[in-house]
């Protein structure tokens, strides 16, 4: 079956509706949702006909686009999949999808030089070496860290649009400290990855102060399309420039951490360092390292200090020794 760009778009906007289970669908919601989904990309009215959002229905359910998608209606007027994790994006590549890949990896490599791809560097591969164990279903020679089981996963692409199209968004969130979930009115601005989770950067309506949500707390998400849109133009690169993780902190709490590191792991801390400001005070005669950063003195900064426990010490500044101090104090007591 051909399919044209539109209906591509509307697919796919039908398959992001159905996976919101926070509100009810109906076939009139669908064909707004199609209607602003096509505008958004025509910058016009596109008339979506009922008679075509229900052969799209009809086309997603059966197999000749290989969706076979499980669409079904209750209380005689909305419409929901009725398995809540199935999306059309989740069916498995064909062996032509595999040799379209194949080419267009072909045509990017010749690029790969370019400055433009710079940020690129090493997709090229990863994705060449995945095509290659889906064709040849052999075991992988690259192998990516990943947490397929973090929640939030999914809500990515959509969080992603409503950045692009500065769409107002409630969000349901619950934090680990919070005994119930509470609704937040959002303006989101970027998607931030660190340790291998996301977080959703915005304005929370109600203050104007920036926010960092976790995706994996996020229970769910609505547009709002009659609020309007606050843009806080977040450049991440100097948004982040003092932070280590996601937890930006005020100039009060930005320091110069110096540390010292033992002969044997000093040579990890050189090649991979632990912020773009890092450098060398002194390299000593026993093999150690002082070494001197100037960040935010944040949670994901005393987690990644910890983590190389009694082969780093801290020296400054005060209030962060104390802290580490404190901590491996603590520490001690669970192996007494």
């Amino acid at each position: 079956m051909a399919l044209n760009k539109n209906a591509l778009i509307r697919y796919k906007t039908i398959d992001r509706c159905l996976q919101n289970n926070m509100r009810d669908w109906t076939l009139d919601d669908l064909i707004d949702a199609c209607s602003d989904a096509l505008y958004d990309l025509a910058g016009k009215d596109v008339n979506v006909s009922k008679r075509t959002i229900q052969l799209d229905l009809q086309h997603m359910r059966g197999d000749a686009l290989g969706y076979n998608a499980p669409i079904e209606v209750y209380e005689k007027k909305y419409y929901r999949y009725s398995d809540p994790d199935y999306s059309i994006t989740n069916i498995p590549l064909t062996e032509n999808d595999m040799s379209v890949l194949s080419e267009t990896m072909d045509m990017l490599k010749q690029f790969q030089d370019f400055s433009l791809f710079d940020e690129f560097k090493g997709v090229f591969q990863k994705l060449e070496d995945k095509i290659h164990t889906q064709r040849h279903h052999k075991a992988a020679v690259i192998h990516l860290d990943k947490n397929t089981n973090l929640r939030g996963l999914e809500l990515l692409d959509e969080l992603y649009q409503a950045i692009l199209k500065e769409v107002v968004i409630n969000i349901l969130y619950q934090s680990f400290k919070a005994q119930v979930p509470s609704t937040i009115k959002f303006h989101p601005q970027l998607l931030k990855e660190y340790n291998n989770r996301w977080f959703l950067v915005g304005i929370r309506d109600e203050n104007g102060k920036i926010l960092t949500l976790a995706l994996d707390r996020i229970l769910g998400i609505d547009y709002d399309l009659h609020s309007d849109y606050k843009a806080a133009h977040l450049d991440a690169d100097s948004f982040y420039r003092h932070t280590i993780g996601v937890t930006v902190l005020s100039n009060r709490e930005l320091h110069d951490v110096v540390f010292k590191v033992n002969r044997t792991n000093a040579p990890y801390v050189v090649t991979k360092p632990f912020h773009e400001s890092q450098m060398i005070l002194e390299e000593h005669s026993d093999g150690s390292t002082t070494f001197q950063i100037h960040v935010h003195l944040n949670y994901e900064l005393e987690r990644l200090l910890l983590g190389f426990g009694e082969t780093l010490e801290v020296l400054a500044p005060k209030q962060l020794r104390r802290r580490m101090r404190e901590k491996f104090r603590k520490a001690q007591k669970l192996y007494c």
